[in-house]
């Protein structure tokens, strides 16, 4: 029987979703108008075999969209501009766009750099209530950070609901789910574009015997758990329902950083100078957050071949230790024709969990680490660095990723978007006179 995997009747709208557009193609749009109303993409680095990272609603229109391989994105549109991240702007736009937004409904949860959710109470949950709260946040990021930055709203009586309803009107859409059009207003999405289902959990779910969103709303709650493989079934069938869930984030377990390489650097010592480049950016990072880390992984992308490797390691956030196990690692490198390098640092750890040995230095090399942070927050960037890094030390800048809100700062000054003169981030003149 169909009845019983219905909905509750009359579920209150709970949640608003807001969505910003092409995000980082948009501001690129909002900076400079003469991109306006053209295809633009934006890319990590000026390289033909880097993909995109973003596209304005132009060039979606030719099929180019994150992912899309430069190359190809040429060959699909010979017009197309491209335009390497101007990631500070996008931070100081995303400030701009929540202080919009909050002049309308406090922000519940800042998910990532263009996504935010409000939780509607009381009579903003009415319908009519809700449309217009939509309707004004979306005319208040429009007056108050810039006429290119659009977005998508979502209603609905739970946060992964609304999230949904986001893409089901682009650009600049409203969407609100209420009780009556649950669940049929679900059955046509693919599954992958539910929250949450990617590729290989779409396998998973064939294999189950669900291949469409309809086939996912209508399944019962025991077959979604063993579908999925536990809980998480559970979480969605009640998802789907409307019921409401805490999709709270758990506290991140892993720190890393990855970067594509340009094309001077895409050789073995290029590759060997950027990760260690990468290597002590990321230790800063674990320093700023009290963070400890007890396993590291290295790699590199290649075209022809890729190559990675990871070890353990005593509690440590001291960047000399891990060099030292960094270049262990490298002697056993293979790889062909690198094009991305990264590291990462996993089981982190806070301070009071970490356990020093009394013939460990970590401990005093860390303090040591620390006080070299220190100088360089207060007199900028790169003031004290060690020698091995001279080359790469200007290579891999901090990059927003869609799940990040913000960019570390190495040092005093750095990653500042300066609104009145953009172009200087590019390495521009400021207009003066």
């Amino acid at each position: 029987m169909v009845d019983e995997y219905l909905p509750p009747r009359k579920l209150p709208l709970r949640s608003m979703f807001l969505d910003l557009n092409s995000y980082f193609a948009s501001v690129e749009q909002q900076l400079d108008p003469k991109l306006r109303g053209k295809p633009v993409a934006v890319i990590p680095t000026m390289a033909d075999t880097t993909s995109c990272i973003a596209a304005s609603y132009e060039a979606k229109k030719f099929g180019i969209k994150c992912g899309t391989n430069v190359a190809e994105a040429k060959r699909r549109c010979p017009e197309i501009i491209l335009m390497t991240g101007n990631h500070p702007a996008y931070v100081a736009f995303h400030e701009k766009v929540k202080v919009a937004c909050e002049s309308v409904l406090p922000i519940d949860k800042v998910c990532s750099i263009d996504e935010m959710r409000f939780c509607l109470l009381a009579t903003e949950g009415v319908p009519e209530v809700a449309a217009k709260l939509a309707t004004k946040m979306k005319k208040a990021v429009l007056e108050q950070v810039g006429e290119c930055i659009t977005s998508s709203v979502g209603v609905a009586p739970n946060h992964f609901l609304a999230k949904l309803a986001t893409d089901m009107m682009k650009p600049d859409g409203l969407v609100i789910l209420q009780h009556f059009d649950l669940p049929e207003r679900l059955f046509d999405l693919k599954l992958t574009e539910f929250c949450g289902i990617n590729t290989r959990t779409k396998i998973r779910l064939n294999a189950a015997g669900i291949f469409t969103g309809k086939d996912l709303v209508l399944a019962s709650e025991m077959k979604l758990r063993q579908a999925f493989g536990g809980v998480i079934g559970e979480r969605f069938y009640h998802r789907l329902r409307g019921e409401p869930g805490n999709d709270d984030n758990q506290t991140d377990k892993s720190l890393s950083h990855s970067h594509v390489l340009a094309p001077e650097f895409r050789t073995e010592q290029g590759c060997r100078d950027v990760l260690l480049r990468l290597l002590h950016k990321a230790s800063a990072r674990l320093r700023a957050s009290g963070l400890w880390a007890t396993h590291m992984s290295v790699y590199v992308k290649g075209m022809s071949k890729s190559w990675g490797e990871q070890t353990s390691l005593a509690p440590t956030q001291d960047s000399v230790t891990m060099t030292h196990l960094f270049l262990e690692m490298w002697e056993k490198r293979s790889f062909e024709r690198p094009l991305q390098v990264g590291v990462g640092f996993t089981g982190l750890l806070k301070p009071e969990q970490v356990t020093p040995s009394l013939f460990d230095p970590t401990i005093e090399r860390s303090a040591f680490n620390s006080a070299i942070d220190t100088v360089n927050q207060k007199f900028g960037k790169h003031k004290v660095v060690l020698a091995g890094l001279d080359k790469a030390k200007h290579t891999a800048d901090e990059k927003i990723a869609f799940q990040k809100v913000e960019l570390f700062q190495e040092g005093k000054d750095d990653n500042v978007f300066d609104d009145a003169f953009p172009d200087t981030f590019r390495g521009g003149k400021a207009f003066s006179g």
